[in-house]
């Protein structure tokens, strides 16, 4: 087996010398620090008097511009966006039995009576895929023979979503009737009644509830979740929203033959998150993260942007989800236009002057001089990048100009859980926090893709030093990270030779 990723001691990401951007500060603040100190060196006492001499014969007319100031100021203040903080949130754990070593997914490829060039495509991309041994699958898929059917998609979802709620009540305290919004998204199942309506009636939450349910989004749904969260509560004073970010494996496993069909069969593991968000002020204190930016970027107007990730049937009839084989290309253009609106937001002033240098030269003088690429390290302490696929976290790493510590929780979290779709990012997080790294007042960007196809971007930042949660996903294994990533199955040549 070869060795393809070592693991990284976790070490704060020292940032580069912020030299260049506080001497850009300083000449913008100076002229403004010269004529303020001209004007006070000019001020005599009798300027002082003359003054105090205006306000005591216009005292009405002072009096209403002072209060006229003060209503104005006030009613300001009321227009400004309220903050929306991250109280606490919760990640499923599947449990042992769901889960799937190599030996048991080659098996269960193989009693789908696949062909056997479909067999040896499967087994291929899971030598690389960066997945471990404990990744799981619903117990409906690792029957042999697979029973896919509505009632055990239903039951699957269920244990999922009411398994991370349930954890995040618990953690935070808070109760059903207290939830006044409720959004969930999935992509592939969308029942009647919805998931959303099965939240509603599982804790019997309040008749006034908005409730929203996102399907066909794909793995990046799970921030437009947290984005319409936040448009709501910016509409709806004190108040909760509960979020569920989920995927269902049950009825959208592909059972026929075609290549870029299979490969979503080998990446793809049970997963899910509940996250509690709110815009009380009282919630401050105890929440662990506050909502800072949101950027969302959609390239569903080109046409091979909308179809590298689609759903449809083979020849056969089998239906299944094909990548196209454009797909990193495409990520790589949505992500260059997701931190071009982003970079403005985040990047302190030395980088932007900097990319704004080299974008004006290459365009005044036709020099061939690469592109400047901001340090996105200087803005942020943490990364938490979709856990898609190997492919994607090496993009990232190499495009970002990223450290093997920044990516490692992307990594860890795709060997430990797989691709979990939209709820990948929460992993992430949550291993970031049972190391213990989450520190007050840093940033934390999750970045994730998904079909349309789109790329989107929230930004947080630490209201505290985290600590993680009690049912944090991670706890049980957490001493055991990072691990090497190697290619190959273990024990594979034995297991051949066995069947």
């Amino acid at each position: 087996m070869n060795t393809t990723s070592q693991p990284v001691p976790a070490r704060p990401v020292r940032k580069p010398n912020n030299l260049i951007n506080h001497l850009l500060v300083l000449i913008l603040l100076t002229p403004l620090i010269v004529i303020i100190s001209i004007i006070i060196a000019r001020t005599n006492q009798n300027d002082i008097q003359a003054i105090l001499l205006l306000i005591q014969n216009n005292f009405v007319t002072m009096s209403i511009i002072a209060i006229l100031v003060v209503f104005l100021f006030t009613s300001y203040l009321f227009t400004l966006p309220r903050a929306v903080y991250l109280v606490d949130f919760a990640c499923y754990k599947p449990p042992e039995e769901w889960e799937v070593t190599f030996q048991k997914s080659i098996d269960h490829a193989t009693s789908c009576n696949m062909g056997e060039d479909a067999l040896q495509f499967q087994i291929k991309i899971l030598e690389r895929s960066g997945l471990g041994q404990r990744t799981a699958l619903p117990e409906a898929l690792m029957r042999l023979p697979p029973n896919p059917n509505m009632a055990n998609a239903r039951k699957e979802a269920e244990q999922v979503m009411f398994g991370a709620i349930d954890n995040l009540f618990a953690a935070t305290g808070v109760k059903p009737k207290d939830i006044g919004i409720v959004i969930v998204n999935c992509s592939l199942f969308n029942p009647t009644p919805s998931l959303s309506a099965m939240i509603v009636n599982k804790y019997k939450l309040r008749g006034n509830i908005k409730s929203y349910n996102l399907g066909g989004m794909g793995c990046s749904a799970g921030v437009i979740s947290i984005d319409l969260a936040r448009n709501l509560l910016q509409a709806n004073p004190n108040a909760y929203a509960l979020v569920v970010s989920m995927e269902n494996i049950t009825l959208n496993k592909y059972m026929g033959n075609r290549k870029s069909m299979l490969i979503s069969n080998v990446l793809f593991r049970v997963g899910g998150a509940a996250m509690l968000l709110s815009n009380r002020r009282a919630d401050r204190h105890r929440s662990k993260y506050r909502l800072s930016h949101v950027v969302r970027t959609h390239l569903g107007a080109d046409d091979n942007a909308f179809r590298c990730v689609y759903q449809q049937e083979d020849d056969g009839g089998k239906r299944g989800v094909s990548l196209s084989k454009d797909i990193m290309a495409i990520a790589g253009s949505a992500l260059k236009t997701n931190i071009t609106t982003l970079g403005p937001l985040v990047l302190p002033l030395s980088e932007q002057v900097q990319f704004v240098a080299t974008f004006l030269q290459k365009k005044l003088f036709n020099t061939k001089i690469k592109p400047y690429i901001p340090d996105f390290k200087m803005a942020f302490d943490h990364f938490c990048i979709h856990a898609g696929g190997r492919a994607v976290i090496d993009e990232l790493e190499k495009h970002l100009q990223l450290t093997p510590a920044l990516v490692e929780p992307s990594r860890m979290t795709l060997h430990r859980f797989g691709n979990t779709s939209s709820s990948s990012i929460w992993y992430e997080l949550a291993y970031a926090e049972a190391k213990g790294r989450i520190r007050r007042g840093q940033r934390i960007w999750q970045i994730a893709f998904g079909s349309g196809f789109k790329c989107n971007s929230a930004v947080w930042k630490s209201l505290r030093n985290v600590k993680p949660s009690k049912d944090n996903p991670w706890m049980d294994c957490i001493d055991s990270y990072p691990v090497e990533i190697v290619d190959g199955i273990p024990n594979y040549g034995q297991y051949k030779d066995e069947k």
